[in-house]
């Protein structure tokens, strides 16, 4: 939130700029002022400086500024009462004369003027097929992602071969320098942002990027028993961070081929197996498919329709807290769609003798 300072002290007028100033014009009037006031150099001008510091520290970032022109504009209401007059501003420390930031700050003179803030690099997103058995058991693979390198045909420059000139602003050093007084200040070339040519004609593989599509290969764990349209994310696995920010994260969404032979039920895994109907009837074993080696079941005579049985252990993989899934078998009875003569005159008799109506 502003603090109550941003309403009592015009910063434009601690820097000396008009409140229609560019980012150039404040930047350049804080150094002249910094390089006069810095208690390094001009003992007894403390309060000075921390004053202007603080009135960069708004001005001089686009964000901070936006809002402390709206505070002005609304009045002492919108400002809050988060500080006094004369107190610290927003970013600056300063308690019993202990100017901890004027390090960074004088730093940020001789390193070539204000320090660009870190950004946490974008999120990626990514696709992963899966077979069924390899979303069941779980796999370690590899996924591609978007990525840029360096372009091959211009090497970064950015500039087709010979159409390219150094630049005069900066005579190819990226960087201009201020030797007035006792610092060197730099900062980066505002005619050629820091690449020290400037390009007279652009590379028609990046366009004047410098850089070209490509992709890279991650490694992805994917753990047993993962579901269709479930997301796996891997943290610092996405585009870079700016500046030394983090790198963003990469997001995974799985997808599930189908198996014709099993489907899923939670840690279970499910199966049908079709016997004939004199198997149901005077019992029999079958070889039953599992995600691994066929095994061996018994159907136990006058087994009904539907009926599921269940194999210990051929399920998902124990994982955390979920134990061992299983193998569920359900029983599917075929019945013959045709009878000859002998057949149904046969299974009449068979009725007979359970003292069914065949007719």
């Amino acid at each position: 939130m502003a603090e109550r300072e941003w309403f009592d002290t015009d910063y434009y007028k601690v820097l000396g700029v008009a409140s229609s100033a560019t980012e150039k014009e404040i930047t350049r009037a804080y150094r002249k002022l910094a390089k006069q006031y810095h208690p390094d150099t001009n003992p007894g001008s403390e309060e000075r400086f921390k004053e202007i510091s603080v009135a960069y520290d708004v001005l001089g970032d686009s964000a901070k500024r936006t809002e402390y022109d709206e505070v002005r504009r609304l009045g002492p209401a919108a400002a809050g009462f988060g500080g006094g007059p004369g107190g610290p501003g927003p970013g600056f420390s300063y308690q019993n004369g202990d100017f901890s930031n004027f390090g960074d700050i004088f730093g940020d003179l001789l390193g070539g003027g204000r320090r660009t803030r870190a950004h946490r690099g974008a999120d990626i997103e990514a696709s992963l097929h899966l077979s069924f058995r390899d979303a069941v058991m779980g796999i370690t693979t590899t996924v591609s992602v978007p990525s840029s390198e360096k372009c091959r045909i211009c090497r970064g420059r950015g500039a087709a071969a010979g159409g390219f000139i150094t630049c005069e602003t900066c005579a190819g050093r990226g960087n201009i320098s201020d030797d007035q007084g006792p610092f060197a200040m730099s900062s980066m070339c505002p005619t050629c942002h820091g690449r020290g040519i400037k390009i007279t004609q652009a590379c028609t593989n990046c366009h004047g990027s410098g850089r070209e599509p490509s992709s890279r290969r991650v490694n992805v764990r994917v753990p047993a028993g993962v579901n269709d349209g479930q997301r796996i994310r891997l943290k610092g696995k996405g585009s870079p961070g700016a500046n030394g920010g983090p790198a963003g994260d990469l997001n995974v969404d799985v997808h599930v081929q189908s198996d014709p032979r099993f489907g899923r039920r939670d840690e279970h895994i499910t199966t049908t197996v079709h016997i004939p109907v004199t198997a149901a009837m005077l019992g029999t074993e079958v070889s039953v498919p599992t995600l691994d080696e066929p095994v061996t079941l018994k159907i136990a005579a006058g087994t009904q329709p539907g009926t599921t049985l269940r194999v210990r252990g051929r399920g998902v993989p124990a994982s955390g807290r979920r134990g061992q899934g299983d193998l569920l078998v359900t029983v599917a009875i075929d019945l013959p769609k045709k009878l000859n003569k002998d057949q149904r005159a046969m299974i009449e008799k068979l009725a007979a003798s359970f003292g069914e109506d065949a007719s």
